[in-house]
């Protein structure tokens, strides 16, 4: 009763030998394929299915037994679109792969997937570090997410197209003609994330925007224990707005294949958005650790068998190719056969073998590509003619990022700027004003109220040779999409052996001390979620000097080396001019042009002062109000330097031992909470360094922050850091 896998492997010889073939599902409408396509298409099929059977019968030696049995119908849609058309992948869809590597030609579909079954170092397209679906020749990203998390950057890449076009941008990897093909499960289509998706999709076609995309909702009417209910599909999605929807039964080949065909002519032809609802069973359970018999009925679990897509295909074929179920089964062992030796091979050869091997692949390809040289005089001095007065006069932290962004954008025409307000608005703070007008609406754009949208937006935009810069309008609502930051674009180069990279950086507005406008969501000082994200760079400018040469780097970075960075900018440091008294304009700076300003690069920390008695080591706002503090720590004969960090992760622990080394105390000035925040990993770092006698640290206390002046009682300030300080050297 519990082997299914063997029960199912043995009904289909067992029937197909004796024509014993299931009725067609429905009526559906009279569509014939060729004899030698519904074959073809029938060998990728059962070459699936015999890996799956292979997977739940080497327990201990294959890995991550989720199949594809019973979603064997996807080969159609591999079948009906181009090798082109970037497929992001639901986990059941090895049909497709196979089929679409098939079409490719030039490639070993069968031994890819076992050494990926087998967590071979050889694997083509991990390495050995998952079980994923993909292949860089194919176009086809590794999806490791489990639920939905890949729809909202499918979008993006969908809307990327249109773009490209539009912006005539050299760097675009998708044809114009092109379509993004997105699947996903029933189940999956409940989650906030696809909703989010679904609603963007059909948001930029009722505009008449762009959207070629097919949604392929794989309908087995069950997420692991929970069932679907009936019609629920259907009824959410057969009358949305500017959605075309298209139902097929994946069990039944030819069905499958017109309604395949349908979705990929309409997205293509029409450059909208497609939900194509694809019948399809579950065969063997959710994985291979999941017992169906403890939530489903067995008469339940032989109603699905009975409805195995490869006996839907064997009776096409019999009926329309003339096979016999002889020669029908005998193709089925000779496949079963082909997969047992493939997989021995597979078994045999190497898996990743240390820490140095599993980790090389975290950080994309460094120097992949070329910036692009700086413009000419010219060029530059016409788009800034109407910030003369501006660029003659020192500048705020604000308006050096916004004079920053705008070289950028002349330097880099695949740079698109884009998130809620920031094009007619400017931005809430003003930062992103005037840059619509410099540049069109093409490269400077408004979005949804939605934080999952914007991230996958930037995501799918950089697997088409864009370098987005999102803007997170406050660092709170980052916890609304932080999965497409740590689930999705931090894991593309390492999941795909650094043959995918999604550049781009995220401007955050963030951090607390924001006087006028406030509560724990403007004010917010969790870090945390960034700075333990492998492979990213989360970069914090303190002031007007810094700011343009780190977002240099910052898009440098992206752009040649395909790397994902957070760009955060002190909130309440945007608009400050003074620092100790009134109009000092000590925390203001000129802004130079690019060829003259020195780079900082990553890594980079910055000094303020030599003093030899106290190191403070900060950032943020924890750096100007350091530096506050620091002539009256002089007037009492403390001999400071103040340290800022600059970028808050990776961190550069050489850097910083090397900068305090001489100093025999050392403060640590954090804005974040007292758990989880950067002091913990400093303390951590000096400790080990042999340096945590020394050590002493000041925080915020572990709180949501308050609106108003309560907010103060629970952060650092200038007081508490000086008293900190004496009590340091004391």
């Amino acid at each position: 009763m519990f082997d299914r896998p063997t029960i199912i492997d043995e009904a289909f010889v067992r029937r197909v030998a004796v024509h014993d073939f299931p009725p067609p599902r429905s009526n559906i409408a009279a569509f014939s394929s060729p004899a030698h396509k519904l074959v073809d298409i029938f060998d990728s099929q059962i070459m699936s299915r015999h890996l799956d059977l292979w997977a739940r019968r080497s327990k201990g030696k294959t890995f991550y037994s989720i199949g594809s049995s019973g979603h064997e119908g996807t080969a159609a849609m591999a079948a009906a679109s181009r090798t082109t058309d970037m497929a992001f992948l639901h986990y059941r869809d090895g049909a497709f792969l196979i089929q679409r590597k098939k079409q490719a030609g030039g490639l070993t579909p069968l031994y890819d997937m076992a050494l990926s079954f087998a967590a071979s170092a050889d694997d083509p397209i991990s390495g050995g570090r998952h079980k994923v679906l993909g292949c860089a020749n194919t176009f086809v990203p590794p999806q490791t997410s489990t639920i939905a998390s890949h729809l909202p950057k499918a979008v993006g890449a969908a809307h990327s197209i249109g773009m490209a076009h539009r912006l005539k941008l050299n760097d675009a990897v998708l044809p114009y003609d092109g379509i993004i093909l997105c699947s996903f499960g029933d189940a999956s289509a409940n989650h906030s994330t696809s909703q989010g998706a679904f609603n963007a999709a059909c948001w930029a076609a009722y505009q008449h925007l762009p959207m070629p995309i097919v949604f392929i909702c794989e309908d087995n009417g069950i997420g692991i224990s929970v069932r679907t209910p009936g019609g629920w599909i259907e009824a959410n999605f057969a009358h949305r707005p500017a959605l075309h929807y298209i139902q097929c039964d994946g069990a039944d080949l030819n069905d499958a294949l017109r309604g395949c065909e349908q979705a990929v002519k309409y997205a293509r032809s029409r450059r909208k958005p497609v939900f194509l609802h694809m019948r399809t069973v579950r065969l063997m359970g959710h994985a291979g650790a999941d017992v169906e018999a403890s939530y489903s009925a067995l008469a339940s679990i032989e109603a699905a068998e009975a409805q195995d897509p490869l006996l839907h295909t064997a009776r096409i074929l019999h009926e329309q190719a003339g096979m016999s179920g002889e020669e029908i089964v005998a193709r089925y062992e000779e496949m079963r056969a082909r997969v047992d030796r493939v997989a021995q091979d597979a078994l045999a050869k190497p898996r990743l073998e240390n820490a140095v091997e599993v980790m090389a692949s975290i950080v994309p390809t460094i120097g992949e590509k070329k910036s692009p040289p700086l413009p000419d005089a010219t060029t530059r001095n016409a788009l800034f003619a109407k910030d003369t007065r501006n660029l003659a006069k020192p500048v705020t932290l604000a308006k050096s990022i916004n004079f920053a962004l705008a070289d950028l954008m002349l330097q880099y025409p695949n740079i698109s700027l884009f998130g809620e307000d920031v094009a007619r608005k400017g931005g809430v703070y003003g930062v992103t004003q005037g840059l619509q007008d410099k540049f069109g609406a093409a490269r400077v754009f408004d979005t949804l109220l939605d934080e999952q949208t914007i991230l996958g937006l930037a995501i799918g935009m950089g697997h088409n040779g864009f370098v987005p810069i999102p803007e997170i309008q406050f660092l709170a609502y980052l916890h609304n999409a932080e999965d497409q930051i740590r689930g999705e674009a931090a894991t593309l180069s390492f999941f795909s052996n650094k043959q995918y990279r999604n550049p781009m950086v995220v401007r955050i507005a963030g951090l607390p001390y924001q006087k006028g406008f406030g509560g724990h969501f403007h004010n917010d000082n969790s870090l945390a979620v960034l700075t333990d994200i492998p492979g990213i760079i989360v970069a914090c400018p303190t002031n007007a000097s810094d700011a343009p040469a780190m977002l240099r780097e910052c898009v440098r970075l992206a752009h040649e080396d395909g790397r994902v960075v957070i760009f955060v900018e002190p909130i309440a440091l945007y608009h400050t001019a003074d620092l100790v008294s009134p109009d000092d304009g000590a925390w203001t700076a000129h802004y130079t042009v690019p060829d003259q300003t020195a780079t900082i690069g990553l890594g980079d920390i910055g000094q303020h002062g030599t003093g030899t008695q106290l190191a403070i080591i900060t950032y943020g706002n924890g750096y100007f109000l350091s530096r506050q503090a620091e002539p009256e720590l002089r007037a009492t004969g403390i001999d400071l330097r103040i340290i800022d960090l600059r970028w808050l992760h990776p961190l550069n622990d050489k850097a910083i031992i090397a900068a305090v080394a001489d100093c025999p105390n050392i403060l640590i000035v954090d804005e974040s909470r007292r758990s989880g925040s950067l002091s913990e990993k400093l303390m951590t770092l000096l400790t080990e360094a042999e340096r945590g006698d020394a050590v002493s640290r000041i925080t915020a206390e572990d709180c949501f922050i308050p609106l108003g002046p309560a907010a103060e009682l629970v952060l650092p300030s200038k007081a508490s850091i000086i008293d900190a300080a004496k009590a340091a050297v004391s």
